[in-house]
């Protein structure tokens, strides 16, 4: 009798798939790939290979060296295909053009990048966002060619992080503002997150800002953006011919960022005030001229009259000093003649 075989090992149960480790909290900044993944743009110069030094001794983050950028002739960077209506689109211009125009930026030595309707790439793998506003401070700016391809779009391996705020405007149901964007936005390490429902559309209020913390955004009773040195505000007002509720840039102190249009036309009454102030200024001298002529001709009328009054004074006392002369003559000539007179001749 044979001997049974022993049943043959049963295999171990597959675990299941670990999730990939957690990333750090500051998510601004990007984890790229290696280096190994993108390719070279051409020869590289002293200056990338300084660059590239530069950039792994800190640790590989921030803006990523020209060396590693990757290609990017196959992604679309504009599809020339109108998606806003026409509210959103003064709403967006409304909110880049006041920063052109008006802001000087959150600090001597800081620029800023503000821009609506552009795509937001983190990865050339993947689809990019479109916000319908965002701004990111501390970044290059216009010093480069906005028409070559890498500079078409917000490539956060250019820029080494994601924008710190970013504005959806809300102009139906079928945006997913408050659920698929934001939590993309939040995977992207955006700072701040708006939500502008001027229409209360999806029930839960006009206005809603939320700051990163952690991995996820949490709402903000404050509009006030620390790191960008700016904040924002609902306006009721006229904005190109429309009046409704605007979302507006402010200050520190809460004043609107103004617009080109509202700084020109600020500028214009203040010329205008100072034009007026300087007429009345020139009116009061002219006034003060003219009294001091006055004063000037009444004094001279003054004068004129007390030297008429010295003249009849002096003709007076000449005439009076003649006629004491001719009675004095008169009686010595009746005293040579041997007449004596009276006192009642």
């Amino acid at each position: 009798m044979t001997k049974p075989r022993d049943p043959p090992p049963r295999p171990a149960p597959r675990r299941a798939p670990t999730a990939a480790p957690a990333a750090p909290d500051d998510s601004r900044f990007i984890v790229h790939p290696l280096p190994s993944a993108y390719p070279k743009h051409g020869p590289p110069t002293p200056e990338d290979l300084a660059e590239l030094a530069a950039w792994e001794r800190e640790g590989g983050i921030g803006v990523l060296p020209r060396l590693l950028w990757p290609k990017i002739d196959h992604i679309i960077t504009e599809d020339d295909e109108p998606v806003d209506n026409i509210f959103s689109e003064k709403q967006q211009r409304l909110l880049t053009e006041s920063l052109y125009t008006s802001w000087a930026g959150p600090g001597e030595g800081r620029p800023f990048l503000a821009a609506a309707n552009v795509g937001l790439f983190i990865t050339v793998e993947f689809s990019p966002l479109v916000p319908d506003v965002m701004l990111a401070v501390d970044v290059r700016t216009h010093a480069f060619d906005l028409w070559a391809k890498e500079h078409r779009s917000f490539f956060m391996w250019h820029h080494g992080k994601a924008p710190e705020i970013v504005i959806e405007v809300v102009s139906n149901r079928e945006g997913a503002e408050n659920t698929r964007k934001r939590v993309r936005y939040a995977e992207l390490g955006v700072s701040y997150y708006v939500i502008f429902d001027p229409l209360d559309q999806l029930g839960e209020g006009i206005l809603h800002v939320f700051q990163l913390q952690g991995r996820t955004y949490v709402e903000l009773p404050s509009r006030w953006f620390a790191e960008a040195q700016i904040g924002l505000t609902l306006w009721q007002g006229d904005y190109e011919g429309v009046t409704a509720t605007w979302l507006r840039w402010r200050d520190a102190q809460g004043n609107l960022i103004p617009t080109g249009a509202e700084r020109a036309r600020a500028e214009h009454q203040r010329a205008e005030a100072e034009r007026q102030r300087a007429e009345t200024e020139r009116q009061r001298a002219e006034t003060a001229r003219q009294r001091a002529e006055a004063e000037r001709q009444r004094a001279e009328a003054e004068r004129q009259r007390a030297e008429a009054e010295r003249q009849r004074a002096e003709t007076a006392e000449q005439q009076a000093a003649l006629a004491r002369d001719r009675s004095e003559r008169l009686l010595a000539q009746l005293r040579a003649l041997g007449i004596e007179p009276t006192n009642g001749d």
